[in-house]
């Protein structure tokens, strides 16, 4: 890539609106990036943070339907290739002279190659999409990524650097199907710097990562836009992501721009409407859940034996909130798989109480787990929903029960209203296509999936990684709600520590496939240094 010292306008986003049937998601945002720099875009769920960036990313069905986006950059008009705007510099590929242009990319039809050749070079991170080769290593992941004109060692190497920006060099011959999600998530991000892009497009880049991953990415986020002149947006519910990585951020609240410009003020405003009271914990009952010596080792051809779960032993009460937290790829996803029947045990046992009987979780068919898993809902951190079914197919199909159409319905209300819709709302949510939805929405409606089935037992794997502090605070409400209304259970995995505090009894932290402490939320976040970062304190 071309590099100057001297700051020039990179990408300019000129009053883009666009509306899907009568709802408007973007109104007249505006914003310039120059070389160097971070936009960063916060707002509730449904706020437009997304549309904004399908659409820099060029996807055709996210069209502005007024203003512009400009990408500005050098052309070589001897090999084509397209760099940084710097008047004058020479093509960093073959020397030649370059041109600079000011493309206007969505009035070139899809097929121009100016177009393409553009898109090319915009990277882009989606929210809970780990796009990997699952049977490839993590280093063979991030070279398939590598532009085809860098070869030999050079190409090894430069997988090597962006895996270093990640801190997962020691995983470089692991295979990708294997790492926890946080992993899998920074391989993505590895992935996507690889290619070299001019703009990087980030949808949630840390929703789902423990604070000192998070961290990390942060800072390797921040290097490579400074080091590489490039200019980056993201979008994110995080203030401490807003404040800790944009140069500028835009509040932005059902597509239009609230506030516009430094990120703490902006940060600070959002967070006004945040506040939960945490509920006293009821009376729970006997255990329900029973760990004892749980072992989950499995062979690697790469890395040998890897001891995912290494002798956890607790039990969790009927009724109780349990979270199960640790910094990613300490197990935590595994054991809550275990508990599910989803991953049979190595050795020890994982039990679960129906009625008067211990089941085992490791033991297959009806006998088995088949008797305890009709009890367990599970929410998972890939969730799919129906892309092709209404909001309400897709939780009256999912209950898995015979019942009049009226009464689907009304259940179906009520466990929409429980995970935060509003009211008003509820008629036009449930005759909607989940691809009309913010992401934030359909992850309430998989977890409104969950509940609706009333299960013993909800396991919920990251549930508020994409969510805006107002809608945690409800989601919390409602785990606790369903607590108390219908005695549920729940086994919580999450990096969210907001959340843990908000609304868990109990939690276990977990290092290197071990239960290293477990108690209530606050003193093992204490013990841990994992506690929130209180509001102003980001540094």
């Amino acid at each position: 890539m071309g590099m100057a010292n001297e700051s020039v306008d990179l990408l300019v986003i000129e009053n883009v609106s666009k509306s899907f049937g009568d709802r408007c998601v973007l109104k007249n945002v505006s914003a310039k990036l120059s070389t160097g720099k971070i936009l960063g875009l916060i707002g509730k769920s449904a706020a437009g943070k997304s549309v904004l960036i399908h659409m820099l990313r060029g996807s055709e069905e996210y069209a502005p339907d007024s203003g512009r986006v400009i990408y500005n950059v050098n052309r070589c008009k001897k090999c084509g290739d397209l760099d940084l705007p710097f008047k004058g510099v020479p093509c960093c590929k073959c020397g030649g002279e370059t041109e600079t242009l000011a493309v206007d990319f969505w009035s070139l039809k899809e097929d121009d190659p100016l177009r393409q050749a553009v898109k090319a070079h915009v990277a882009i991170m989606l929210q809970r999409t780990f796009a990997l080769f699952g049977d490839k290593t993590v280093i063979e992941n991030v070279m398939e990524a590598i532009p085809e004109d860098v070869k030999g060692d050079k190409r090894i190497n430069k997988a090597i650097e962006m895996l270093g920006k990640i801190e997962l060099t020691e995983y470089n011959e692991a295979v990708a199907r294997d790492l926890s999600g946080g992993e899998k998530q920074r391989v993505v991000m590895a992935r996507q710097l690889a290619k070299e892009p001019l703009f990087f497009l980030a949808d949630e880049p840390t929703g789902t990562l423990d604070p000192t991953t998070a961290e990390t990415v942060h800072q390797g986020l921040i290097d490579y836009v400074r080091d590489h002149n490039i200019c980056m947006i993201f979008a994110s519910h995080w203030p401490e992501a807003i404040t800790r990585m944009a140069d500028e951020a835009i509040l932005l609240d059902a597509g239009e721009v609230l506030m516009q410009g430094e990120p703490q003020p902006i940060a600070d405003h959002f967070m006004e409407e945040y506040h939960f009271e945490k509920a006293e914990v009821g009376e729970l009952g006997d255990p329900l859940i029973v760990l004892e010596d749980a072992k989950k080792h499995y062979f690697s051809v790469v890395r040998g034996v890897v001891k995912a779960v290494d002798g956890v032993s607790f039990d969790i009460k009927e009724k109780e909130v349990f979270a199960l937290i640790g910094y990613s790829g300490a197990g935590k996803t595994t054991t809550s798989r275990m508990i599910a029947g989803m991953t049979p045990a190595t050795s020890g046992s994982v039990k679960i109480r129906i009625g008067d009987d211990w089941i085992d979780m490791s033991e297959n068919g009806f006998a088995g787990k088949g008797r305890a898993t009709p009890y367990i809902g599970f929410l998972h951190q890939e969730y799919t929903l129906y892309p092709f079914d209404t909001v309400l197919q897709n939780l009256s199909t999912c209950i898995g029960m015979k019942m009049p159409a009226e009464l689907a319905k009304v259940k179906a209300i009520q466990v929409l209203l429980s995970v935060g819709f509003p009211k008003q709302d509820i008629e036009k949510i449930l005759y909607s296509y989940p691809d009309s939805l913010s992401v934030g929405e359909c992850q309430r409606i998989a977890f409104a999936q969950v509940l609706i089935k009333e299960p013993r037992i909800i396991i919920l794997d990251e549930p508020t990684g994409t969510m805006d502090p107002i809608t945690k605070t409800i989601v919390a409400k409602s785990v606790v709600k369903a607590r108390e209304t219908l005695g549920e259970t729940f086994v919580v995995v999450s990096h969210d520590m907001d959340f843990v505090m908000n609304c868990c009894d109990r939690a276990a932290f977990m290092k290197g496939g071990k239960v290293v402490s477990i108690g209530s939320p606050e003193d093992v976040l204490e013990e841990f240094g994992m506690e929130p970062v209180p509001e102003g304190e980001e540094n």
